[in-house]
């Protein structure tokens, strides 16, 4: 998914193009997850992601949403051609600042081979960029420097906890099927300071943030057409991330999450354990997709409200990734009031993913 966490990366351009006979390597159940080596990319695996999601406000009580993600993927075309030309990797960037005052979502994407100095993504730590966006890890401190078409970013995300893992130590099933999986951890609770840039006028934020780092090689089963997912940073110092896979009639495939409390102490859900249900959609004027954007989330007998920070936060990726989806900052209520900020994805509503 995402991306998606698992969830944002299973686009048309990520479909298998190998031969039959090509095998990537598959994740298993059991692998032990190592850092800071598995913070770097992993290319021999068909696709990878980097997703950082966040609430940031400026001096003047202004809220905004941010999105930055960087994929990977291994095309398996021409790798045993010489040529440094040939496509070994490729990689992809998109990234978004929801302003609420504006109603719509600002977004720019990028796309390059790996190579000839412009585009990189580092087997050691995070370490990603296609020509002047990019994101680091140092420290303990993720940095993030975008200059898309009409804002820039330029973010420290610090991390205060160790790397959540999602799923069994880090396998994360997608599907029925045991090889329909990823291996998938968490940052949460990133705290946000910098600078983002906007129609020429700079200005310093704080906030909180979110980040997912995932790959795979097969996972997404091919009764399923995309998925719903949430990662929320919860008020009490904790995090829920949750997900389902659903088919074309909008039930669920697969289902899971992972919930870290505010005293440390890890959940895992299984699918009997997480609800997603409409509460309201939202279409879109220029798609035509309708999507359901205030929803009720249920995980593990807690249930929260998802509401929006506006409507239209669609993202066309179609330059780049070839998709089109719904990526949103939301907060989340219960019967006490908001319980926590954090994001909502919401793929495969307008045709089905092909993965």
């Amino acid at each position: 998914m995402k991306r998606r966490s698992f969830l944002t990366a299973p686009l048309a351009l990520f479909a298998p193009l190998a031969a039959a006979e090509d095998v990537y390597p598959q994740v298993e159940r059991g692998h032990a997850l190592r850092f800071p080596r598995d913070h770097g990319s992993h290319p021999d695996f068909r696709v990878e992601w980097w997703y950082l999601t966040g609430w940031i406000g400026d001096g003047a009580g202004n809220e905004y949403g941010m999105q930055v993600t960087f994929f990977r993927n291994r095309p398996r075309v021409a790798e045993g051609n010489p040529s440094a030309f040939a496509p070994r990797q490729l990689l992809f960037a998109h990234a978004a600042l929801a302003n609420p005052r504006e109603r719509r979502l600002r977004h720019d994407q990028r796309a390059a081979r790996a190579g000839f100095g412009l585009a990189e993504a580092s087997e050691e730590t995070t370490r990603v960029a296609i020509d002047d966006w990019s994101l680091s890890l140092a420290d303990e401190v993720y940095r993030a420097k975008i200059s898309a078409r009409d804002f820039k970013l330029d973010l420290a995300f610090a991390a205060k906890e160790p790397p959540l893992p999602n799923g069994d130590a880090g396998y994360s099933r997608k599907g029925p099927l045991a090889q329909q999986a990823s291996y998938y951890y968490s940052r949460p609770q990133l705290s946000v300071a910098g600078t983002i840039v906007i129609d020429g006028k700079d200005s310093a934020v704080t906030g909180r943030a979110w980040l997912d780092h995932e790959w795979s090689s097969e996972y997404l089963a091919p009764e399923a057409a995309g998925w719903d997912w949430a990662g929320l940073n919860l008020a009490d110092g904790g995090a829920l991330m949750a997900f389902r896979m659903r088919n074309r009639t909008g039930g669920t495939v697969w289902a899971g999450g992972t919930l870290r409390g505010g005293d440390g102490r890890l959940r895992m859900f299984s699918p009997a354990d997480i609800g997603f249900v409409p509460r309201r959609t939202w279409r879109s004027p220029r798609t035509g997709v309708e999507y359901p954007v205030a929803m009720t989330l249920s995980a593990g007998g807690t249930t929260y409200a998802l509401d929006p920070l506006f409507d239209d936060q669609e993202l066309d990726a179609s330059a780049s990734t070839g998709t089109i989806y719904w990526e949103g900052a939301v907060r989340a209520s219960t019967v006490g009031g908001e319980a926590g900020r954090g994001y909502l994805e919401l793929t495969g509503y307008g045709m089905p993913l092909r993965l």
